[in-house]
């Protein structure tokens, strides 16, 4: 399509640099000579591909970064999804310690009042740029040995100790704002994060992992394959 190419070809050129906010719908369909319904069109493809970004009441902009598609019925750490995108994954600011349960996170993994959990908070990294934050909770119980061993992923340390994660309970939401991810990951105004909220459990259904994980829109696009009964 004529309106895809040359929107790529002012991209790699650079007339068009990363993060520029196109003009209106009415002025693109002017400019490439095309009516408004085979520009939106061009656009939708545009944005399936990762290389414009709509915000909703804002505009359509080139993206600042390369997008790491993943689908979600297989289940792969972050780190794996950084990988499959053929980006380098890191870690900056990551927290380790022990706490008590929340009541939510006791219920849902199955908890006695007295047992404690191993909590880490990080910011994962595609190519160093912060797309990912993690809130992850452990029984205590499953890592004896604490974080020993831990160099990066957790569904390797928990297949270390004997407790490898067979299958997840997801529920996805939206999170217009949060006061201490949206800074940490540096979100642009207008831009909202995906909440991939995880219980993973092992081969004999046991929990062994809550994980709450915002993702950067702009940087992860999911998708399903879904078929009918």
């Amino acid at each position: 399509m004529l309106v895809i190419d040359r929107i790529k070809e002012l991209s790699s050129s650079g007339e068009w640099s990363p993060g520029t906010r196109l003009p209106s719908e009415f002025e693109l369909a002017k400019q490439f000579g095309v009516s408004r319904a085979t520009l939106r069109e061009a656009l939708r493809v545009l944005e399936e591909e990762g290389l414009v970004v709509r915000r909703h009441g804002v505009g359509t902009f080139l993206a600042e970064r390369s997008v790491v598609r993943a689908g979600i019925e297989q289940l792969f750490s972050v780190t794996e999804w950084i990988e499959r995108a053929n980006r380098v994954p890191g870690t900056v600011e990551k927290q380790v310690g022990e706490m008590l349960p929340t009541e939510q996170d006791r219920d849902r993994l199955g908890l006695s009042e007295r047992e404690s959990i191993l909590c880490m908070t990080r910011i994962r990294t595609a190519d160093g740029d912060p797309v990912v934050y993690c809130e992850d909770r452990i029984p205590t119980r499953v890592l004896r040995h604490g974080w020993r061993g831990f160099d990066g992923s957790l569904f390797e340390l928990l297949e270390a100790a004997g407790r490898p994660i067979a299958y997840a309970q997801t529920e996805i939401k939206p999170v217009a704002y949060h006061d201490t991810v949206f800074p940490a990951l540096d979100v642009p105004a207008g831009e909202a994060l995906l909440l991939l909220e995880q219980l993973h459990f092992d081969a004999n259904d046991q929990p062994v992992l809550l994980s709450s994980n915002y993702f950067r829109t702009d940087t992860f696009h999911f998708h399903v394959l879904r078929r009918r009964p």
